[in-house]
């Protein structure tokens, strides 16, 4: 049986529906992950997959049980790495995993004894003694995901679990969820970076106002909403649908953007020579690979939800 299991799912506030008859399956041991922009559902399901939020309507299952009913019982099991850390800052780090600890009832020196090795899994050892306060950010990003495998969760859920981290912190939290998920926890996470989906997820979904619009891995998704390469091309001109007619015929579809043109192609060197062959003379060309962004921009749209 999958380890979450929605059919129907549904959330809503008052006349407001923020996720919409979701249908939605995560086995044991996989990585998974929810996009979409600004107000598309994905908190509200991971709320109500965290047994914070009571569902308004369809099923949930969570390691089986109904969260409605067994909400203590599944919450004991789990790991949630909310999009803020919520961290003791007063406190040393020693003392904010014994403290989180303590929450599940596990006793004190088996608290002591799996921190040690969690701190050494996260590289925090060092620092175990020190203030909160004094960490940096992707320190302090680490304790909070080191903080929820304290119980020894076989489900982590992370919301947005390297946002304001620079690249190096960012590569660094890839590596560690990256070996949770090969030593057999099952990741669930929200995301707004395309390349952290690429690298952590075997399957995702793509919502947009509290719909599913796609699902599948990174690569399979990219196959079916994209092309193999982008052939990316900027003029000298103040609008460059301008240049829309030049180039149509060259790409299976064609984006308009103020600053450049985007052609969706099988082989871009081929269609760039093909465009200097017709006298067309960019001021820059690139080739590059087709990426999730690509399908999550055609998904969900460029405009800027609030």
């Amino acid at each position: 049986m999958p380890l979450i299991h929605a059919a129907g799912l549904r959330k809503t506030f008052g006349d407001f529906v923020a996720v919409d008859d979701i249908d939605v399956d995560v086995e044991e041991g996989e990585s998974f992950g929810f996009l979409g922009p600004n107000g598309a559902g994905k908190s509200s399901t991971m709320r109500m997959i965290g047994c914070t939020s009571p569902v308004s309507g369809g099923e949930l299952r969570v390691l089986g049980m109904d969260p409605l009913t067994h909400g203590p019982q599944v919450r004991s099991q789990l790991g949630v790495v909310p999009q803020q850390d919520a961290l003791d800052e007063e406190l040393t780090v020693a003392e904010n995993m014994l403290v989180y600890g303590r929450y599940f009832g596990i006793d004190r020196a088996v608290v002591r004894e799996r921190a040690r090795g969690l701190l050494e899994f996260a590289q925090l050892t060092e620092k175990a003694d020190s203030v909160v306060e004094a960490l940096s950010g992707g320190m302090k990003r680490r304790l909070t995901i080191t903080r929820a495998l304290i119980n020894n969760p076989r489900l982590l859920l992370l919301d947005e679990p390297t946002t304001g981290l620079d690249p190096q912190a960012r590569h660094i939290l890839w590596d560690r969820l990256f070996r949770l998920k090969r030593e057999g926890v099952t990741l669930v996470l929200t995301t707004h970076y395309m390349d952290e989906a690429e690298q952590l997820c075997d399957r995702l979904v793509v919502m947009d106002h509290g719909r599913i619009v796609a699902e599948g891995s990174p690569l399979s998704l990219i196959a079916q909403h994209a092309s193999r390469e982008v052939l990316e091309l900027r003029f000298d001109v103040a609008d460059h649908a301008e240049r829309l007619a030049d180039v149509h015929d060259l790409a299976d579809r064609v984006e308009v953007l103020p600053d450049r043109l985007l052609l969706y192609v099988d082989d871009g060197d081929g269609a760039l020579e093909s465009a200097t062959a017709r006298g067309i003379h960019p001021l820059s060309a690139l080739v590059r690979r087709a990426s999730l962004e690509d399908v999550f921009l055609r998904l969900t749209g460029r405009s800027l939800v609030e």
